[in-house]
């Protein structure tokens, strides 16, 4: 069960647009407010341990409680662009106060980064925030303009198909970048 916790979460997170496309004939919004801030009270201490943990958690459990009073089945769309706003606030504030997420990331591998390395990693930063502002944008424009099956399909296929191409070639240029640093 220990090992589950860390990553029941995140696959909660995945599976999310499909959970409200096929639960929200079947379950009220206030159950799923219930068992999604169930799980992020679980994950809170590890999480508030993170850069930017608390305000993940923070808004993840006002929305909860917001989903959880009104009752409205709308409000479950509005959860991955909570998720993405919250990422690029934490996000843009590493870059103000330092060091920039991505390097941080960076420096659990390799301590002692190269200043074009940390350069680089405040690039791609950038690119980061960049992407969450796009999905939390898209995520918003479907919540209110479009069925619930294309929120579905952005929201549970689309948004990791352009996330998992950013990593990849980000992970391109960085193997690229490493040789030429070499």
């Amino acid at each position: 069960m220990r090992r589950l916790i860390p990553i029941l979460l995140p696959i909660v997170g995945l599976l999310y647009p499909f959970i409200v496309y096929f639960g929200t004939e079947k379950v009220s919004p206030p159950i799923f407010a219930l068992v999604l801030g169930a799980i992020w009270l679980i994950r809170a201490p590890n999480l508030l341990r993170q850069p930017g943990g608390r305000w993940m958690v923070g808004i993840a459990l006002v929305y909860c409680v917001l989903l959880a009073i009104t009752g409205a089945a709308k409000l479950l769309r509005w959860y991955p662009m909570l998720i993405s706003a919250a990422l690029l606030v934490t996000f843009g504030l590493s870059l103000i106060y330092g060091p920039p997420f991505i390097e941080r990331i960076a420096r659990l591998r390799e301590p002692n980064l190269p200043p074009a390395a940390v350069r680089y990693t405040r690039a791609v930063t950038w690119v980061w925030m960049a992407f969450f502002a796009f999905n939390g944008s898209m995520s918003v424009a479907l919540s209110l303009w479009a069925p619930l099956s294309w929120w579905t399909l952005y929201n549970g296929l689309i948004a990791y198909l352009i996330m998992g191409t950013l990593f990849a070639v980000e992970w391109l240029l960085r193997q690229r970048l490493r040789r030429s640093f070499a």
